[in-house]
């Protein structure tokens, strides 16, 4: 016990922290490499995986992921490729993107994005959160006559008061 307190004392308030002696390890990914293997399989004009493998695997149909794709790129202008001081390419909107949402249906951590995606786990969870944020902030309060069109729309399907089931309220 008096080791543990005397090395978590050592390395600083967290234990999560790595040593200063012990550099932080830099991977060349390529995330062109990535994002031309995301492109072809779910993407390209033939892609490799149909549309039932794309709904399986993101849980969404192809079009809806789009849609999304493009609000969350034109909401927030982190998740634009970039290029970085020596002219390269970073990672796609398609690669955070997917990322984020590999994390959230499946609950993997954030090193597993790295083998297929080719995105490291910092960059993995910043994408993550900001993801969410976007989605957020795009999904803000709805108006009271959408909420009045949400109560007649589920009025006339069987489902009388329908926004207080979605909260559990009811």
């Amino acid at each position: 016990m008096a080791v543990h307190r005397q090395r978590r004392a050592t390395l600083g308030a967290s234990s999560s922290r790595r040593p200063n002696s012990q550099p932080r390890m830099f991977i060349q990914r390529n995330p062109l490499e990535g994002h031309e293997r995301l492109w072809k399989d779910y993407f390209a004009q033939l892609p490799i995986y149909l549309p039932n493998v794309f709904r399986r695997r993101f849980r969404m149909n192809r079009d809806l992921f789009l849609r999304i794709h493009s609000a969350v790129v034109t909401h927030d202008d982190y998740f634009v490729q970039k290029k970085d001081v020596s002219s390269r390419l970073g990672l796609s909107s398609l690669q955070k993107m997917t990322a984020a949402i590999r994390m959230l249906e499946y609950g993997v951590t954030t090193d597993l994005m790295d083998e297929y995606v080719r995105i490291g786990e910092s960059t993995a969870r910043l994408s993550m959160k900001k993801f969410v944020k976007a989605i957020v902030s795009i999904l803000r309060s709805p108006t009271s006559n959408v909420i009045a069109r949400l109560l007649e729309v589920g009025q006339r399907c069987g489902f009388p008061g329908m926004l207080g089931s979605i909260d559990c309220m009811h």
